[in-house]
């Protein structure tokens, strides 16, 4: 992707490569910050996101959620609000690798901004439902906020004292940026929005044990029809989609991760038939789940 802010990329990508110690997400001093890095193009499958800010300052990637897909590289940060299960495929090569940085969003801390900054909900915004999914222009404000966030995890005294103060300050910029909105929805107390981000909390802690529509409708404190419309516009999936979906994904999780054979793993992820997972599983990721461990070291 190209883009006019070259030499800062480069300063970002410096920062992060000496962190970024394997492919993929990896964990840093900070629990709220992970780095990322690819060396190859990984075509098109099935992902899920916590609530984030994913900074890329090499490389890019392509989201499609539903009907729309989003384009999102060195010049753009994409807004993950809600833990929504997309297909996701990353632009990489072993010449120009991709970099970035992944910032949580945490909804205390978002509260606590926005209430700081004063800002008040827009005229008839609980009545709306942003889109769970978003990009913006990585401007100077942002890219300053997130350089000083990474250098603060190249010094662990640093990190201690001032790790959380800069993770709030890369929050505080999105808060000023183009993309505000949804994050303010998400901490509007009386907004569907942020309804249906508790009953996704509620879900991803449960997703294996027996839920019902009504159950989460219950926790999201809203009629079961309600709950249905506004789950189906925030996430573009039926609250059942989504389960089955979460569950495969954690699944393949543990397939790959931990080694565990497909009916354990059936069992762990709320499926009370390992037949009926090993169809679901194959017709989400066009393979056996019994193939995943061999495909991951083809």
């Amino acid at each position: 992707m190209l883009t006019l802010h070259h030499d800062a990329n480069a300063s970002l990508c410096a920062l992060i490569q000496p962190l970024a110690t394997r492919p993929g997400f990896v964990d840093t001093l900070l629990p709220q910050v992970q780095v990322l890095s690819w060396d190859h193009y990984v075509a098109s499958s099935p992902q899920i996101y916590e609530p984030s800010l994913m900074i890329l300052a090499q490389g890019s990637k392509l989201a499609r959620l539903g009907p729309r897909t989003l384009e999102y590289g060195a010049g753009h940060y994409l807004v993950q609000a809600l833990s929504v299960p997309f297909m996701c495929e990353t632009f990489a090569t072993p010449q120009e690798p991709l970099y970035g940085v992944a910032v949580a969003i945490d909804r205390l801390v978002l509260g606590e901004l926005v209430e700081a900054m004063g800002l008040e909900p827009a005229r008839g915004a609980q009545l709306q439902t942003p889109e769970s999914m978003t990009s913006a222009e990585l401007d100077q404000a942002m890219r300053d906020s997130v350089e000083r966030l990474l250098r603060c995890l190249h010094d662990p005294l640093e990190c201690q004292v001032m790790g959380r103060a800069r993770v709030r300050e890369v929050l505080y910029v999105a808060l000023r940026g183009p993309q505000a909105g949804v994050l303010q929805a998400l901490v509007e107390q009386q907004g569907h929005f942020a309804r249906i981000a508790s009953s996704l909390s509620y879900l991803r802690e449960r997703y294996a044990e027996p839920l019902s529509v009504e159950q989460l409708a219950r926790c999201a404190n809203m009629s079961a029809s309600t709950f249905h419309e506004h789950f189906k516009r925030s996430t573009l999936l039926s609250p059942v989609q989504y389960l089955k979906r979460l569950r495969l994904l954690k699944a393949q999780q543990m397939l790959i991760g931990e080694g565990l054979g497909v009916a354990q793993v059936a069992h762990r992820v709320g499926y009370q038939s390992t037949s009926q997972f090993s169809r679901e599983y194959k017709r989400y990721y066009e393979r056996n789940p019994g193939d995943e461990g061999r495909a991951q070291r083809l």
